[in-house]
Protein backbone atom coordinates (compact mmCIF):
# COMPACT_ATOMS: atom_id res chain seq x y z
CA UNK A 1 0.00 0.00 0.00
CA UNK A 2 1.38 3.91 -0.77
CA UNK A 3 2.12 5.43 2.06
CA UNK A 4 2.10 8.67 -0.19
CA UNK A 5 -0.84 10.45 0.99
CA UNK A 6 -1.20 13.02 -2.08
CA UNK A 7 -1.57 9.45 -4.05
CA UNK A 8 -5.13 8.43 -2.48
CA UNK A 9 -8.15 9.94 -3.52
CA UNK A 10 -9.78 12.53 -1.47
CA UNK A 11 -12.50 10.29 0.26
CA UNK A 12 -9.29 7.22 0.28
CA UNK A 13 -7.56 9.80 2.58
CA UNK A 14 -10.43 10.79 4.62
CA UNK A 15 -11.34 7.06 5.56
CA UNK A 16 -7.70 5.64 5.74
CA UNK A 17 -6.45 8.91 8.10
CA UNK A 18 -7.24 8.82 11.68
CA UNK A 19 -6.38 10.59 15.22
CA UNK A 20 -3.11 8.42 15.15
CA UNK A 21 -2.03 9.19 11.80
CA UNK A 22 1.76 11.03 11.62
CA UNK A 23 1.71 13.11 8.37
CA UNK A 24 5.65 13.92 7.47
CA UNK A 25 5.88 16.82 5.03
CA UNK A 26 9.76 16.84 3.96
CA UNK A 27 11.22 20.19 3.34
CA UNK A 28 14.61 21.09 0.73
CA UNK A 29 15.67 23.81 -1.32
CA UNK A 30 16.65 24.31 -4.65
CA UNK A 31 19.46 26.67 -3.98
CA UNK A 32 23.69 27.22 -5.55
CA UNK A 33 25.68 24.28 -3.86
CA UNK A 34 29.28 25.11 -5.68
CA UNK A 35 29.95 23.82 -9.11
CA UNK A 36 30.20 20.15 -8.55
CA UNK A 37 26.26 19.35 -7.07
CA UNK A 38 23.15 20.08 -8.69
CA UNK A 39 20.92 22.58 -7.04
CA UNK A 40 18.16 20.10 -5.88
CA UNK A 41 20.66 18.77 -3.42
CA UNK A 42 18.52 19.29 -0.37
CA UNK A 43 15.34 18.36 -1.92
CA UNK A 44 16.86 14.80 -2.80
CA UNK A 45 18.17 14.81 0.69
CA UNK A 46 14.66 15.62 2.36
CA UNK A 47 13.21 13.45 -0.13
CA UNK A 48 15.11 10.16 -0.47
CA UNK A 49 15.69 10.40 3.63
CA UNK A 50 11.88 10.85 3.69
CA UNK A 51 10.51 8.07 1.46
CA UNK A 52 12.56 5.63 3.30
CA UNK A 53 12.13 6.48 6.72
CA UNK A 54 8.42 6.66 6.12
CA UNK A 55 8.61 3.57 4.61
CA UNK A 56 10.18 2.11 7.37
CA UNK A 57 8.48 3.18 10.18
CA UNK A 58 5.41 2.04 8.57
CA UNK A 59 6.58 -1.32 8.11
CA UNK A 60 7.15 -1.02 12.00
CA UNK A 61 3.64 -0.67 12.05
CA UNK A 62 2.99 3.16 12.66
CA UNK A 63 0.27 5.27 11.17
CA UNK A 64 2.72 7.49 8.90
CA UNK A 65 2.00 9.17 5.43
CA UNK A 66 4.24 10.81 3.78
CA UNK A 67 2.78 14.56 1.72
CA UNK A 68 5.37 15.64 -1.80
CA UNK A 69 8.39 17.05 -0.77
CA UNK A 70 9.03 21.21 -0.71
CA UNK A 71 11.13 22.32 -2.90
CA UNK A 72 10.95 25.73 -2.77
CA UNK A 73 11.68 27.09 0.84
CA UNK A 74 13.89 29.82 2.24
CA UNK A 75 17.32 30.27 0.67
CA UNK A 76 18.06 33.70 0.70
CA UNK A 77 21.74 33.32 1.96
CA UNK A 78 22.29 31.83 -1.91
CA UNK A 79 20.32 34.61 -3.63
CA UNK A 80 23.59 36.02 -5.21
CA UNK A 81 23.80 32.61 -6.97
CA UNK A 82 21.89 31.69 -10.31
CA UNK A 83 19.77 29.06 -10.37
CA UNK A 84 18.65 29.29 -6.45
CA UNK A 85 14.77 29.82 -6.53
CA UNK A 86 13.87 30.89 -2.75
CA UNK A 87 10.37 32.39 -0.85
CA UNK A 88 10.33 35.06 1.27
CA UNK A 89 10.20 34.10 4.45
CA UNK A 90 6.78 35.31 4.77
CA UNK A 91 5.76 33.57 1.97
CA UNK A 92 7.18 30.35 3.14
CA UNK A 93 5.38 30.89 6.65
CA UNK A 94 2.17 31.31 5.05
CA UNK A 95 3.34 28.57 3.00
CA UNK A 96 3.79 25.85 6.04
CA UNK A 97 0.85 27.34 7.75
CA UNK A 98 -1.00 27.01 4.81
CA UNK A 99 -0.05 22.97 4.85
CA UNK A 100 -1.02 23.04 8.83
CA UNK A 101 -4.56 24.16 7.80
CA UNK A 102 -5.42 21.56 5.27
CA UNK A 103 -3.56 18.90 6.90
CA UNK A 104 -5.96 19.96 10.05
CA UNK A 105 -8.96 19.52 8.27
CA UNK A 106 -8.24 15.78 8.01
CA UNK A 107 -8.21 13.46 11.15
CA UNK A 108 -5.11 13.62 11.38
CA UNK A 109 -3.42 15.26 14.20
CA UNK A 110 0.32 15.05 13.85
CA UNK A 111 2.23 17.57 11.47
CA UNK A 112 5.59 16.36 10.65
CA UNK A 113 8.34 18.45 8.63
CA UNK A 114 11.05 16.73 7.84
CA UNK A 115 13.87 19.29 6.69
CA UNK A 116 17.20 18.96 4.70
CA UNK A 117 18.05 22.95 4.39
CA UNK A 118 19.37 24.70 6.86
CA UNK A 119 18.13 27.77 6.36
CA UNK A 120 14.77 26.41 7.37
CA UNK A 121 15.11 25.67 10.69
CA UNK A 122 14.38 29.02 12.60
CA UNK A 123 11.48 29.82 10.55
CA UNK A 124 10.45 26.26 10.93
CA UNK A 125 10.57 26.20 14.48
CA UNK A 126 8.54 29.36 14.58
CA UNK A 127 5.84 27.63 12.45
CA UNK A 128 5.00 25.00 15.17
CA UNK A 129 3.54 26.21 17.50
CA UNK A 130 1.82 29.16 15.19
CA UNK A 131 0.38 25.73 13.39
CA UNK A 132 -0.22 24.16 16.70
CA UNK A 133 -1.75 27.25 18.40
CA UNK A 134 -4.18 27.92 15.56
CA UNK A 135 -4.95 24.51 14.77
CA UNK A 136 -4.49 22.30 17.57
CA UNK A 137 -2.12 20.02 15.76
CA UNK A 138 0.96 17.78 17.42
CA UNK A 139 3.94 19.27 15.37
CA UNK A 140 7.40 18.10 15.28
CA UNK A 141 10.80 19.11 13.24
CA UNK A 142 13.03 16.58 12.48
CA UNK A 143 16.51 17.51 10.39
CA UNK A 144 18.33 14.94 8.36
CA UNK A 145 21.63 14.74 9.82
CA UNK A 146 24.45 14.62 7.49
CA UNK A 147 26.83 12.63 9.39
CA UNK A 148 27.50 9.26 11.08
CA UNK A 149 29.42 7.75 13.58
CA UNK A 150 31.62 5.89 11.26
CA UNK A 151 32.63 8.40 8.89
CA UNK A 152 35.03 10.95 9.83
CA UNK A 153 35.13 13.92 8.26
CA UNK A 154 38.00 15.93 6.96
CA UNK A 155 40.35 17.48 9.66
CA UNK A 156 40.67 19.90 6.83
CA UNK A 157 37.18 21.07 7.21
CA UNK A 158 38.03 22.34 10.89
CA UNK A 159 34.31 21.44 11.28
CA UNK A 160 32.72 23.62 9.21
CA UNK A 161 31.62 21.34 6.43
CA UNK A 162 27.96 23.13 6.36
CA UNK A 163 26.94 23.89 2.75
CA UNK A 164 28.28 21.61 -0.12
CA UNK A 165 31.06 19.77 1.48
CA UNK A 166 31.90 16.42 2.41
CA UNK A 167 29.06 14.92 4.37
CA UNK A 168 26.51 16.66 1.17
CA UNK A 169 28.59 15.45 -1.70
CA UNK A 170 28.95 12.18 -0.27
CA UNK A 171 25.56 11.70 0.04
CA UNK A 172 24.53 12.83 -3.27
CA UNK A 173 26.96 10.05 -4.84
CA UNK A 174 24.88 7.60 -3.07
CA UNK A 175 21.30 8.96 -4.15
CA UNK A 176 22.35 10.70 -7.47
CA UNK A 177 25.74 9.62 -8.43
CA UNK A 178 25.16 10.97 -11.74
CA UNK A 179 24.54 14.91 -10.64
CA UNK A 180 28.26 15.09 -9.15
CA UNK A 181 30.32 16.55 -11.03
CA UNK A 182 33.89 15.81 -8.76
CA UNK A 183 36.41 16.79 -11.04
CA UNK A 184 35.02 20.98 -10.16
CA UNK A 185 34.92 20.36 -6.13
CA UNK A 186 37.14 22.57 -4.74
CA UNK A 187 37.91 23.02 -1.10
CA UNK A 188 36.56 26.34 0.63
CA UNK A 189 36.12 26.45 4.30
CA UNK A 190 36.55 29.68 6.37
CA UNK A 191 39.36 28.58 8.74
CA UNK A 192 39.81 31.88 9.83
CA UNK A 193 36.75 31.57 12.24
CA UNK A 194 37.01 27.52 13.25
CA UNK A 195 39.22 28.82 16.42
CA UNK A 196 36.32 31.52 17.33
CA UNK A 197 35.09 30.40 21.44
CA UNK A 198 31.52 31.71 20.99
CA UNK A 199 30.63 32.64 17.27
CA UNK A 200 30.01 29.65 15.04
CA UNK A 201 27.75 27.56 12.84
CA UNK A 202 25.48 24.81 14.85
CA UNK A 203 27.51 23.97 17.71
CA UNK A 204 28.02 27.50 18.86
CA UNK A 205 26.40 29.76 21.31
CA UNK A 206 26.48 32.90 18.93
CA UNK A 207 24.78 32.79 16.00
CA UNK A 208 25.38 35.45 13.66
CA UNK A 209 23.80 36.72 10.03
CA UNK A 210 25.60 35.21 6.71
CA UNK A 211 25.69 34.87 3.53
CA UNK A 212 27.11 31.96 1.28
CA UNK A 213 29.59 34.57 -1.06
CA UNK A 214 30.99 35.97 2.24
CA UNK A 215 32.90 33.11 2.72
CA UNK A 216 33.96 33.02 -1.03
CA UNK A 217 32.68 32.90 -4.43
CA UNK A 218 32.35 29.33 -4.67
CA UNK A 219 28.94 28.80 -2.34
CA UNK A 220 30.91 26.18 -0.65
CA UNK A 221 31.50 25.89 3.00
CA UNK A 222 33.40 23.18 3.48
CA UNK A 223 35.65 20.54 1.49
CA UNK A 224 34.08 17.85 -0.93
CA UNK A 225 37.37 16.96 -2.32
CA UNK A 226 37.20 13.73 -0.76
CA UNK A 227 33.59 12.96 -0.48
CA UNK A 228 32.92 9.32 -1.29
CA UNK A 229 30.43 6.81 -2.48
CA UNK A 230 31.00 4.69 0.32
CA UNK A 231 30.54 7.42 2.81
CA UNK A 232 27.61 8.56 1.59
CA UNK A 233 25.72 5.15 2.10
CA UNK A 234 26.63 5.16 5.39
CA UNK A 235 25.15 8.84 6.33
CA UNK A 236 22.27 7.45 4.34
CA UNK A 237 21.93 4.71 6.58
CA UNK A 238 22.24 6.66 9.49
CA UNK A 239 19.99 9.52 8.72
CA UNK A 240 16.95 7.20 7.67
CA UNK A 241 17.57 4.49 10.95
CA UNK A 242 17.45 8.22 12.93
CA UNK A 243 14.28 9.95 11.40
CA UNK A 244 12.75 6.26 11.48
CA UNK A 245 12.88 6.13 14.90
CA UNK A 246 12.05 10.08 15.36
CA UNK A 247 8.76 9.42 13.82
CA UNK A 248 7.80 5.77 15.63
CA UNK A 249 8.53 8.07 18.65
CA UNK A 250 6.35 11.15 17.85
CA UNK A 251 3.35 8.57 16.74
CA UNK A 252 3.42 7.69 20.40
CA UNK A 253 4.50 11.46 22.37
CA UNK A 254 1.72 13.33 24.72
CA UNK A 255 2.95 16.51 25.54
CA UNK A 256 0.44 16.24 28.46
CA UNK A 257 0.18 13.72 31.30
CA UNK A 258 -3.17 11.15 30.53
CA UNK A 259 -6.06 12.54 32.66
CA UNK A 260 -5.04 16.30 33.08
Amino acid sequence: MTRNLAELSGPAAASMLTPSSVVVVPTGAVEHHGPHLPLITDYLLADAVGSSAVERAAAAGTDVWMLPTLAYTKSDEHAWAPGTVWLSWDAMMKTVIDIGRSVASTPARTLVFLNGHGGNVALLQVALREIRRRFGLNTFLVGVHVSADGVEPPEEECGLGIHGGHGETSLIMHIRPDLVDMSLAERNVPSHIADAEYIGFHSKPVSFGWLSDDFGPSGVIGDPTRANTADGAEIFEAAVSQATAALVEISRFRPAREGL
